[in-house]
């Protein structure tokens, strides 16, 4: 494909990139990429011009009107930023994006290749039907880094400390909370401070964010716009607090429940989606998991880490290119991605069901649990997105790895024989619990698979390199929430809390009858992010579910 232009990501003496934009044309007779600096309406129509040139030079004819038209309908535009390329997809010609990106990967790392418009459903539902989660997920963090997030951002402007600020984008959020010392102000400061947020609320960066946004983002605009449009200078004192108030009543009826407590630490919900807000980057399209998997658990929320999958097309299996890309280079950046477990699991699914249209697998790399058992040892656990030809929609399944496999058994200093019997009676045992448990009255998933395959044990010892098996436990995901992460304003209602207890109460018993403890320190893991609540419309509970039966 020719160029009109410099490379991508070529820089001038400044250290600049040349240009920040392009436009590919995915032409069978004149396909071709243009980046020279200007707009893509300019590109569009250098392309035309040196295409003609090149056809005069051949002593052929000029493209007609009817050809031009068709060739700027093979154009797709392009952005540029210091190491990534972002494609700008009509989300009505996917196909056409798609094309577009493989022809770029001849020339740039697919990971450095993400797609604008992911706010529209179709383009997150074509990349979701390629296997390509991971292409427009938000990075996983730990519970601890939203913690220093949250902490951190905390900021004001001239005036009070109300904001919390995104370094990223530069927009500082104003939350219903933050808010309520500004209400309390003497009216000099109370005029100030409003006036600083009116101003803020029209005005934007350098970057074309906002200086100052309500929070949540999914604020209906219509409180937004009555705040911005506030004349501040022409009222009275009295009218502008009268003004201010109707528009934090506003505000604060049009809040999401879940949203309405503003502590970290006791609320789960508002922690996370205030961590994606400040997380998130100006100009890059990634979206949250609440969009990957319709109906998934807030406390998944910036905790999953999206693989490369698969999607089948007429019969055949076909995974991400990424991994053809992996083999070929062997980047190390590239290893963490590209995970070997992931194909073993899809190569399974595929076995069993094998009429599957797409597949996408996410790697959960820490526990969730508000409180973890010190010093756990855990095993790996997996998200899987898979869908069926003919299913309206997608199921999800969770994948746990057998806590003590071969190889942690070899890891021990264990000869192989024993490391196999030992692993194999441990899997016995999960299973057997499993049946007592149920056996018991202990609510758990309805089904539960065992999955294994072989992989190389990677070992520092006599055994490294040697073929083991690998096993794994499967159910579906349990809908609902984990009882360590009931808001604590749910228990003011006293139906609430007398159910939670009913519930709570006898899942304790039977947990204290089968004695569920850590393995490593013997201290009970009741109540650690295991026992799944699931909530009626009414509001109120109506079963406990145990999605892990181990201990």
């Amino acid at each position: 494909m020719m160029t009109l232009g410099d490379p991508i990501f070529a820089k001038g003496e400044d250290g600049h990139l040349k240009s920040r934009s392009g436009s590919i044309f995915i032409s069978r007779e004149h396909p071709g990429l243009v980046t020279i600096p200007g707009t893509h309406a300019m590109q569009r129509q250098a392309w035309v011009g040196e295409v003609n040139r090149v056809r005069a030079a051949e002593g052929r004819p000029a493209l007609t009107s009817v050809e031009i038209g068709r060739l700027l309908d093979s154009s797709v535009d392009l952005v540029f930023f210091e190491n990534v390329v972002l494609i700008r997809p009509d989300p009505n010609r996917m196909d056409l994006a798609f094309m577009a990106d493989e022809e770029l990967q001849k020339v740039v790392s697919k990971r450095q290749i993400r797609f604008l418009n992911t706010h529209a459903k179709r383009v997150r539902d074509a990349l979701r039907a390629r296997g390509e989660n991971w292409r427009m997920a938000r990075d996983a963090k730990a519970r601890e880094e939203t913690d220093r997030l949250i902490m951190r951002g905390r900021t004001a402007i001239e005036n009070e400390q109300i904001y919390y600020y995104n370094g990223n984008t530069g927009t500082r959020y104003l939350t219903v909370g933050t808010y309520l010392p500004v209400s309390r102000l003497p009216d000099g400061a109370f005029r100030a401070q409003i006036e600083e947020i009116v101003h803020g609320l029209n005005s934007r960066n350098r970057l074309g964010m906002p200086m100052v946004d309500l929070f949540p983002p999914t604020l209906n605009p219509d409180i937004r716009k009555m705040f911005a449009d506030l004349d501040v200078k022409s009222v009275s004192d009295v009218q502008l607090r009268a003004a201010v108030a109707k528009i934090e009543l506003a505000w604060r009826m049009e809040m999401p429940p879940e949203l309405r407590d503003e502590d970290p630490k006791s609320n789960l919900v508002w922690k996370a989606e205030m961590g994606e807000v400040l997380s998130r980057k100006a100009f890059v399209t990634d979206v949250g998991d609440r969009d990957l998997i319709h109906g998934i658990s807030p406390e998944f929320y910036r905790n999953i880490e999206w693989l490369p999958g698969c999607r089948v097309d007429n019969g055949k299996l076909i995974f991400d290119s990424i991994y053809d890309e992996y083999n070929r280079t062997q980047d190390p950046a590239l290893a963490e991605l590209c995970d070997l477990r992931v194909r073993s699991i899809i190569f399974n699914l595929l076995r069993l069901f094998g009429s599957v249209e797409y597949v996408n697998v996410g790697r959960i790399p820490r526990s969730m649990a508000r409180t973890p058992v010190a010093n756990e040892r855990r095993s790996g656990v997996y998200i899987v997105q898979y869908k069926e030809l003919g299913e309206p929609i997608s199921r999800v399944f969770i994948i746990r790895f057998q806590k003590w496999g071969i190889a942690e058994h070899l890891d021990e200093g264990k000869d192989m024989l024993t490391a196999i019997i030992e692993s194999d009676t441990y899997s016995d045992y999960i299973l057997d619990r499993r049946l007592a448990c149920r056996q018991l009255g202990m609510s758990l998933p309805r089904n539960v698979g065992f999955g294994q395959f072989t992989e190389k044990y990677t070992g520092n010892n006599q055994y490294h390199g040697a073929t083991i098996r690998a096993y794994y436990y499967v159910r579906q995901y349990v809908p609902g929430i984990a009882s360590d992460k009931v808001l604590p304003e749910r228990f003011h209602n006293p139906a609430f809390a007398l159910r939670f207890a009913e519930l709570m109460g006898s899942a304790a018993a039977l947990d204290l009858v089968v004695g569920r403890r850590a393995t490593e320190t013997n201290e009970p893991i009741f109540d650690r992010n295991y026992e799944v609540l699931q909530i009626d419309p009414k509001g109120l509970p109506v079963r406990l579910i145990v999605t892990d039966h181990a201990g």
